[in-house]
């Protein structure tokens, strides 16, 4: 009877040599970008989706606009012991990608390209950034669109008497106290509850990021909050069961270091009082 001969392969060199490709692999729930395919060799490292966020796009000798919408945020690694492209090559091929769908080139410096894209009724704004000489690189987009409006005078109401307050994402100019146009259904909702509930006083507190001086901010988010109070007033509310307060960036609600976060604690709270 003929022996079979049997390869024995350690455990540990099977478990070594599936890791690295487990853990290459695309995170969870993560996809391309709809706009673009990915350069070769890449996985997705991680990727974050808003249905509704702002971010911050450069036009080139200091200016700056703030554009907000549906936002995908994706950072893309590359493969062990796969070529390494240059970080113009990446870079010139999102701008050339985005050029034959009629994007444009709105800035670009060795490291960073900021597109913006008009595709039928949508217009995206894209920021892809290259780092370590190659290794990676990160998209973040924007879907230019206005707030779906989600906040109630019920909804309003029921934090007021369940939690006494309720943050709002009441959206202003940069560096203004004037309140977007997109933010005024959310103001009318407060208006509806304080209408509806004439023994309910609330304190109006504007919040900010911790962009600029503590000083500048302090002033800023008070005369935010006095701006929210004064369209209050005009709307019918007595200026009695009102009172404005800023708090600057004094008390964040996340951290500061992410535009995310930088976002989050730029806000106007309801207090009951």
């Amino acid at each position: 009877m003929k022996l079979r001969s049997v390869i024995l392969v350690p455990f540990s060199f099977l478990f070594l040599g599936v890791f690295p490709l487990l853990a290459q692999a695309d995170a969870e729930g993560c996809k391309d970008h709809p706009l673009f395919s990915r350069m070769p060799n890449f996985y997705i490292e991680g990727c974050e989706v808003n249905d509704f966020d702002s971010y911050e796009f450069y036009l080139g000798e200091e200016k700056i606009v703030s554009v907000e919408g549906a936002k995908t945020y994706l950072n893309f690694s590359i493969r062990d012991g796969s070529p390494v492209p240059s970080e113009l090559q990446i870079l010139r091929n999102h701008s050339n990608a985005a050029q034959k769908i009629g994007g444009q080139v709105v800035f670009q410096d060795p490291f960073n390209v900021h597109l913006k894209i008009v595709r039928g009724a949508s217009e995206f704004w894209v920021h892809v950034r290259a780092c370590d000489g190659g290794d990676c690189y990160q998209i973040t987009s924007i879907e230019k669109k206005s707030m779906v409006q989600q906040i109630t005078a019920n909804v309003i109401l029921d934090a007021l008497n369940s939690q006494g307050f309720i943050a709002l994402d009441i959206r202003f100019d940069t560096n203004q106290a004037t309140i977007k146009p997109e933010s005024k259904p959310m103001v009318d909702q407060i208006v509806a509850a304080l209408r509806d509930n004439p023994s309910l006083n609330v304190s109006i507190e504007g919040h900010t990021d911790n962009t600029g001086t503590s000083q500048g901010n302090k002033v800023l988010s008070l005369q935010r909050a006095e701006a929210v109070v004064t369209v209050l007033v005009q709307a019918g509310i007595a200026s009695g069961r009102l009172h404005a307060v800023g708090w600057g960036q004094e008390k964040p609600i996340t951290d500061n270091r992410s535009e995310d976060g930088r976002a989050k604690n730029r806000r106007v709270e309801v207090v009951k009082k």
